[in-house]
């Protein structure tokens, strides 16, 4: 029995979709959603580094984002000018650098692949749907750009959030239960299982090792579901062996 808000059990997913594709102005994109949280991935791939990387004879890759002023209630102001505030430049660094523990940057070339990530709809767990998303757009990039990306990116990667709401661990937490949660975690993994990335705070709280145990257990079926939802939505464009 479950006793979550909308329904779901400890370990299910918000419904998720993927619709590859959606702008046809962008050399890879989907639109990615979990719920309601609903976020435009586009990627697009650059002859030319950054000044400072000239000299490593490899690309780079990184990433931007952005809450559009609807995306919240009550409405974001939008962004102006080029001062961008540490939230986001601490999540753009974390998809940036998720994408890259995948990519085997001496096989880009000498160019750039970003990834621009815009929120639709926030309802918890974006900064997760977007490097997940965000994993697809860069795949359809690389491959409209005529790269072997079986050769540039090693294995897939998505993260989900974890957390725990009245005691009781959870997986994906939309906006209500990451307002109540005592302890909040985001977790980037690869398709092999290896982990990228944890994120985990003690909302005026602590955890046990029992308790970080299942948090992980659950973080791992999320994310292996997530990556079965991935190769569904690319399909024949999968670049990695099943």
């Amino acid at each position: 029995m479950s006793n979550r808000h909308d329904g779901r059990v400890a370990n299910q997913l918000r419904p998720i979709r993927f619709q590859c594709d959606f702008s046809s102005a962008a050399q890879g994109s989907v639109l990615a959603q979990a719920g309601k949280t609903t976020i435009l991935c586009t990627a697009s791939i650059e002859n030319s580094v950054p000044p400072w990387f000239e000299d490593s004879l490899g690309g780079w890759i990184t990433a931007e984002y952005n809450m559009l002023p609807g995306s919240t209630r009550p409405r974001k102001r939008r962004d102006r000018g080029t001062k961008t505030d540490g939230r986001t430049t601490e999540i753009q660094r974390l998809i940036g650098r998720s994408l890259r523990a995948i990519a085997d940057l001496s096989k880009l070339g000498e160019r750039t692949a970003i990834v621009d990530c815009d929120v639709l709809e926030a309802d918890g767990g974006t900064r997760t749907l977007r490097i997940t998303g965000g994993m697809i757009a860069m795949v359809d990039a690389l491959r409209a750009s005529g790269s072997d990306t079986g050769f540039c990116l090693r294995q897939s990667i998505a993260a989900v959030s974890v957390g725990i709401v009245d005691g009781q661990p959870l997986l994906d937490l939309d906006y209500r239960e990451d307002c109540a949660a005592t302890v909040d975690m985001n977790v980037v993994m690869t398709g092999s299982g290896q982990f990228v990335e944890i994120q985990g705070t003690g909302e005026e709280a602590t955890f046990s090792d029992a308790e970080l145990t299942e948090m992980l257990a659950l973080a791992r079926g999320g994310i292996k579901a997530l990556i079965e939802a991935q190769h569904k939505a690319l399909g024949h464009a999968w670049p990695w062996a099943s």
